[in-house]
């Protein structure tokens, strides 16, 4: 699985990827300290954005694949 952020007037940006239910792979930029990201099985993931602020302002997507 893989979580975006696309704040306004941008493109998406890769934030975190998942390829097992216990690892997460982050992109520079981020942290699990900020963007705490749960995978319970292979088809359910939650992120949670701690201590958001109006940086944080964004639409933030998850998207899954079979590869």
């Amino acid at each position: 699985m893989f979580w975006y952020q696309q704040p306004p007037g941008n493109g998406l940006k890769l934030m975190v990827s998942s390829t097992s239910w216990s690892h997460n792979s982050y992109e520079d930029g981020y942290s699990e300290a900020k963007f705490e990201v749960k995978r319970e099985n292979s088809i359910y993931s939650l992120m949670r954005i701690k201590n958001a602020t109006p940086r944080d302002e964004a639409t933030y997507v998850c998207a899954a694949s079979d590869h």
